[in-house]
């Protein structure tokens, strides 16, 4: 039986909102923060090349394998309850990630961060979400929240080169703790408990080993084509063990009573739109970001400081393109042109990062590549973020939540894994043919052809929400009796759109409302 929400007061609403959106922050923030970090924990801990993406994908890939899990048991168990274990467990494994001397201490902490960043991030956004179903509030709220996360991944480059540049890699993840304590305390005292639905309803635990370790191995096969080649039988084994594990998992989630993604989640378009657009524009990005940081620092020689303040113009773009210009544009505009148009200019930033070689300076490329990656992917994730929840009642608000975060969590992990494969080969032939004294050069190359493939993916996602997400302009109009689970102030429908009916399963049948 569903319970009713109240909607908190105002005021009360927009502080929950950014005590939430601080907490998601910091757990975006820790999967890019030891990019600009990550040569020097290489050296000091002695990490091959080979495995140090692990010190990235350790994080991202148990996080986004546990989401689905996080997002279920908020809905069941009160999903303030699980943001709080979440953001107090992140701080926990983050000193233990601070004091790390091993290679192995600090995977297992990186490891710990994702278990509980997968609690934690589910929870926030659909906190947003029942605090917001009114449409314009909605959308405002979303442009902030937009704001403050899409730009986690560039604070995170920034903050990991100061630290690393004025005290040492360490505190890349030691400065979690102090920055987990602001909002602790806030939402402690602002957030209101979004208590879950069911709570006789059992949790799907081999639902949730059968996606992380189908994850993992998806992964893994990528780290193996990198050493063993795509043709290996060991390579291929891999990827047919993960193809096996993620089917039966979707067998099993439409055969189980309550299944940890129930898949009617998945079967409107424009969540599936959504979905699938942020995880191909998250994997361009974690790649970029992240060859980027090689470039600036192995080719032109920065420090890990200037390597973090030269990602700045990133940062402004992105928080200005989704609070700002996307908000605004989804109230004039479909979201799926809003979003084809963010994808398609974002594409285009990235392949002017072709022209960049062994002597280019800062700007004009690097810095004009830099801003139009931000302005344009802010404008295109603020919307698809939006989207998640779009049509999805409260009981599923938690799983809904859980799989943006998944796309764009895993599209980055399998983005950080593929793209260095891609880089790793075009520089080992380029090497072959043109000799080792060329090794710079020879960098730059497979960084090329990585930046290509990440434009490709960046097309990929602006025909996915072409030709998925139709929803149409929202207007607004008068306020309409709410639903069972919330009791919004006003909402925003499209013009001449029907009112959603429930569906066997408690969540509304797809509609063209953005609620």
């Amino acid at each position: 039986m569903s319970q009713v929400v109240a909607a908190p007061d105002h005021r009360r609403r927009w502080l929950a909102l950014v005590f939430v959106s601080a907490a998601q922050l910091i757990v975006i923030v820790n999967a890019a923060i030891l990019n600009v970090a990550l040569p020097s924990a290489q050296a000091d801990l002695h990490i091959s090349d080979a495995g140090r993406q692990w010190v990235l994908t350790s994080y991202t890939l148990v996080f986004g394998g546990l989401l689905l899990f996080g997002g279920r048991l908020g809905d069941l168990w009160g999903r303030k309850r699980v943001f709080l274990v979440g953001l107090v467990g992140f701080a926990a494994a983050s000193a233990l990630g601070g004091v790390a001397s091993a290679t192995w201490l600090l995977l297992t902490a990186r490891a710990l961060q994702g278990v509980f960043g997968a609690l934690l991030a589910p929870a926030v956004l659909s906190l947003i979400s029942l605090s917001f179903p009114d449409g314009r509030e909605r959308a405002r709220a979303f442009g902030v929240f937009a704001a403050i996360t899409t730009s986690g991944s560039a604070v995170g480059l920034l903050l990991g080169g100061l630290l690393t540049q004025y005290l040492n890699w360490h505190w890349a993840l030691l400065v979690s703790v102090p920055l987990a304590l602001v909002p602790l305390v806030g939402a402690l005292k602002y957030v209101d408990d979004g208590s879950g639905t069911d709570r006789t309803a059992r949790l799907d635990i081999p639902g949730a080993i059968l996606a992380t370790v189908g994850l993992a191995a998806l992964v893994y096969g990528f780290t193996l084509a990198q050493n063993r080649g795509w043709a290996d039988a060991v390579t291929l084994g891999t990827f047919t063990a993960a193809a096996l594990l993620l089917a039966v998992f979707t067998l099993l989630q439409a055969r189980r009573r309550d299944p940890l993604l129930p898949l009617r989640i998945l079967t409107e378009r424009n969540r599936l739109g959504a979905y699938l657009s942020a995880a191909l524009g998250l994997l361009s990005l974690y790649g970029v970001s992240l060859f980027l940081t090689f470039y600036l620092q192995t080719v032109k020689g920065y420090s890990p400081a200037r390597t973090g303040i030269a990602f700045l113009p990133l940062v402004a773009a992105q928080a200005t393109g989704a609070a700002w210009l996307g908000s605004r544009l989804l109230t004039r505009l479909r979201a799926g042109t809003v979003m084809t148009a963010g994808y398609l200019g974002a594409a285009l930033s990235v392949l002017l990062l072709l022209l960049l070689d062994t002597g280019s300076s800062y700007s004009p490329v690097l810095l004009v590549a830099q801003l139009g990656l931000g302005l344009f992917l802010g404008i295109a994730l603020m919307p698809a973020t939006s989207l998640a929840n779009h049509g999805v009642g409260a009981e599923d608000a938690g799983v809904a939540s859980a799989m943006i975060n998944i796309s764009q969590q895993v599209g980055g992990s399998i983005g950080t894994a593929l793209l260095n494969t891609i880089a790793t080969g075009a520089t080992a032939g380029y090497l072959a043919s043109h000799g080792s004294a060329a090794h710079a050069t020879a960098l730059v190359h497979g960084y090329r052809s990585a930046y290509l493939w990440a434009a490709g993916s960046l097309l990929a996602a602006a025909l996915v929400s072409l030709f998925l997400v139709n929803l149409p302009v929202l207007r607004p109009t008068a306020a309409r009796t709410p639903g069972p689970a919330l009791t919004p102030q006003a909402t925003l429908t499209p013009e001449a759109a029907p009112t959603p009916t429930p569906t066997k399963g408690g969540s509304p049948a797809p509609s063209q409302e953005w609620t």
